[in-house]
């Protein structure tokens, strides 16, 4: 029997090995996925030794709680000096960094990073793609560069055959850390509790064929021939350290459940006529709207985005109508019932987990019929920016891989924000008080979606708020319809930075969507 050459140490011990000016890939997504108790020891040590220093971070969608867990361990002068990222607002500790210039920080779409990881274990030394043209990622405008301390330019514009495309230039890792369920003496590691694969075999064998050390964190130890060789995602010549946990409360399926059953088991999910309804609110009237943009013959396959388009999921279940439809979520489920919060990316009973890579492969060649967003602010353009406020980063996700190729977008957000107070009654909306934040704008600030690139894709984009429901045209954004109550003059147009195209056909909006009890929502 060959003599294993992998070696069970302590997150102590893990931490030691990662060596000063080393790139490190980082495997999760919010908190699935993710090796909490090597991160919190790396931390550790840097706080008493102030060692390792001057790190690139690389990782593909987002990994933090909003405070102190994931990537929030990082969050120290010093210890990073390049921060590549998918999404980075569930990392705060990164924010006055960034800002204040002591690190390079570089934003590229989540689909982008995942794909990067695996071209990477190919030794391709670029990964070609149109996502991100005419968006800040593009070297034309940003080149997905978040500050001023950030200068080399890692993505080239390029002509092949009279197509143009972006070149992003592979990221080659020195450690990767990650996470599984149970490992065998070999190394071999297995994801039976974990609701995601995400890229955790790219990010091995990128870094093993880099000469890299590959860590994995892992639940328990099993004997050599116990496990089932369909579970392994990782095999054992692709990792070298394996920390079993010493504290289960460090390695939960997600940070919001310890653990599950059904985010990784088959079911099904039976609809129910007693839905406890949602109260009847802005965000409610925005996703029943926006779910009556849905037609089962064409938008079969569907991704909800975090935040407000979850809304619309919850419509669909109260109105007992999701059976019409496939959901998806971007780390990699098909089906099922996408869950919120901190448990954002898993489902339960999904019917199929894939690669976070292979879902993004789907996404770029248009295998989504509808798509719902959020939108923090829309211009006159139809530009949306979801990414950048000031010194305030968000970061895109998977928002540009989703909405440069799905067939049907439609981006939800209220009108304006902050403050904002309205009354419903009598199926009408009534604004009480006016949001001090307008979010309509002459040009939005960060570009994540754009436009004129929406145009050219001949894609079906719409915006909808509490109060209007807004098209993309070849001129521009129209306006298609207000809600029962509002005045036209008053709580729309002297709210905007900019004057719409007023459709001839300018109508009211159902009034069912403003029902305190279901809107009869039927797709037949």
């Amino acid at each position: 029997m060959v003599k294993s050459k992998v070696t069970f140490l302590t997150a102590e011990e893990a931490a030691k090995l990662i060596e000063d000016g080393s790139t490190v890939a980082v495997g999760g997504f919010i908190g699935t996925g993710v090796a909490e108790e090597i991160h919190m020891a790396v931390e550790k040590r840097y706080m008493e030794k102030k060692e390792p220093r001057q790190l690139t971070l690389a990782y593909a969608g987002g990994i933090g709680d909003r405070a102190t867990r994931g990537l929030n361990h990082y969050g120290h002068e010093g210890l990073v000096k390049r921060i590549i990222g998918g999404h980075w607002g569930l990392v705060p500790t990164f924010q006055p960094l960034v800002e204040n210039n002591l690190v390079e920080g570089y934003n590229f779409p989540q689909g982008v990073m995942s794909q990067i990881f695996r071209d990477a274990a190919a030794k391709r030394n670029w990964h070609l793609s149109k996502i991100g043209l005419e968006t800040f990622v593009d070297p034309d405008i940003d080149g997905g560069k978040l500050n001023e301390a950030t200068t080399e330019e890692l993505i080239k514009k390029v002509e092949i055959e009279n197509e143009t495309f972006l070149a992003y230039q592979t990221i080659y890792p020195d450690v990767a850390i990650l996470k599984g369920t149970y490992v065998d003496d070999n190394g071999n590691v297995s994801f039976d509790d974990e609701p995601l694969i995400l890229e955790a075999i790219s990010m091995a064998m990128a870094t093993k064929n880099n000469g890299g050390k590959v860590m994995v964190q892992v639940k328990e130890k099993r004997p050599n021939g116990s496990l089932d060789p369909k579970s392994i995602v990782i095999p054992g010549v692709c990792v070298d350290y394996i920390v079993v946990a010493s504290n289960m409360e460090n390695h939960k399926q997600t940070f919001d459940t310890l653990y599950n059953e059904d985010f990784i088991t088959p079911g099904i999910i039976e609809l129910s006529e007693e839905v406890e309804l949602s109260p009847l609110n802005a965000r409610k009237i925005i996703a029943r709207r926006a779910a009556m943009f849905l037609n089962p013959a064409t938008d079969y396959i569907v991704n909800y985005g975090i935040g407000m388009p979850e809304m619309v999921a919850k419509v669909l279940n109260e109105e007992n109508q999701e059976s019409h439809f496939i959901p998806t979520v971007e780390p990699g489920s098909f089906g099922g019932s996408p869950q919120g919060n901190l448990d954002f990316g898993c489902s339960v009973h999904p019917q199929s987990i894939i690669q976070q890579s292979d879902m993004f492969q789907f996404y770029n060649g248009g295998g989504i019929d509808t798509a719902f967003l959020g939108m923090a602010e829309t211009d006159q353009y139809g530009n949306v920016n979801v990414s950048k406020f000031g010194p305030k980063i968000a970061g895109a996700g998977g928002f540009i891989d989703i909405t440069q190729t799905a067939k049907k977008v439609i981006f939800t957000g209220t009108f304006s924000a902050k403050n904002v107070a309205y009354n419903i009654n009598e199926h009408k909306l009534v604004i009480e008080a006016e949001g001090e934040k307008q979010k309509l704008v002459e040009q939005v600030e960060h570009i994540t979606f754009s436009g004129s690139f929406a145009k050219k894709q001949q894609q079906e984009v719409y915006y909808v708020t509490e109060r209007a429901v807004f098209k993309l045209e070849k001129d521009g954004l129209m306006l298609i319809e207000i809600a029962p109550g509002i005045d036209l003059e008053k709580d729309i147009l002297e709210k905007m930075q900019f004057v719409p195209i007023i459709s001839k056909k300018l109508k009211l909006m159902d009034k069912s969507i403003f029902n305190e009890g279901k809107m009869n929502l039927i797709f037949n």
